[in-house]
């Protein structure tokens, strides 16, 4: 990965120790792969969320002469959060294209509305399925560098203040056979689209990669798709996730594309 105006040492802290790996958080590789679409290197670190500036994962910590005209190589390094924050202000200070500078305005909602759908819907679903249907394997493999009696009080701290809010935001008032029903539309869904963009994709006579939106260049929502998509087939908590997922070839068939060009250095899921 390389690019002219990249910032250089960027740090991406994901979470969780190891390289060459996919996290189990979407908006983790949701992060890399923008990173990665955009030919931005980048170096990973587990970090902490205790350090996070915004209290979660992912953040970055960039040279502040990489982000501002007059920052001084003497300066600390900027810490930042959020992974849709990064890519705005990345977008703002020039450090990467606009993917979605060219989609007119229907298109632009229809990006826009489809990351809504993923991180405003999906993810509490699948939240739900984790920490509620297979919390002891979701506890073991976040708090895993906590100590045994630590993990056992951390864990309950975390399952409390999924389930309270999963509640507030309302789908721990749906059962567990609706939640998975609202899930299954979802993913119904979005193969739907991928089967369209694909067939239009194979008419242009296109290589490599097909996007969400049926264009010729990824947009801001095949960032957040192929997270969720792809946190989804390695994430063992969520086993419902995983066969739903697989059981729609073009949505496994549009990550193994992305995966093959933009991370070949990463392990396949299984």
């Amino acid at each position: 990965m390389s690019s002219d105006t990249a910032p250089t040492l960027l740090t991406l802290y994901r979470g969780l120790p190891g390289t060459g790996a996919y996290s189990w958080s979407p908006f983790v590789i949701k992060l890399e792969t923008r990173l990665r679409f955009a030919g931005i290197p980048y170096r990973v670190e587990a970090g902490s969320v205790r350090n996070a500036p915004r209290g979660k994962v992912p953040y970055i910590s960039i040279p502040a002469e990489s982000l501002y005209e007059d920052g001084s190589k003497s300066a600390p390094p900027v810490v930042m959060g959020d992974s849709t924050m990064i890519t705005k202000t990345f977008i703002e200070k020039g450090l990467t294209k606009d993917f979605n500078a060219k989609l007119s305005g229907s298109q632009k909602l229809q990006d826009i509305g489809l990351i809504a759908l993923l991180e405003d819907k999906l993810y509490w679903y699948n939240g739900y399925e984790k920490w509620v249907l297979n919390y002891y394997t979701m506890r073991d493999v976040i708090l895993a560098a906590l100590p045994w009696p630590v993990r056992v009080v951390v864990g309950l701290m975390a399952y409390n203040k999924v389930t309270r809010t999963l509640t507030g935001q309302g789908t721990m008032r749906f059962s567990t056979e609706e939640i998975s029903s609202l899930a299954q539309e979802i993913w119904e869904r979005i193969n739907g689209a991928l089967i369209e963009a694909r067939s239009r994709h194979v008419e242009r006579g296109g290589q490599g990669p097909f996007w969400v939106l049926g264009g010729e260049e990824p947009t801001e929502a095949d960032a957040a798709l192929f997270g969720f998509i792809v946190s989804g087939l390695v994430c063992y908590a969520a086993p419902q996730t995983q066969k739903l997922i697989r059981g729609y070839p073009a949505v496994v068939d549009y990550a193994r594309q992305i995966h093959d060009k933009y991370f070949p250095d990463y392990a396949l899921w299984a």
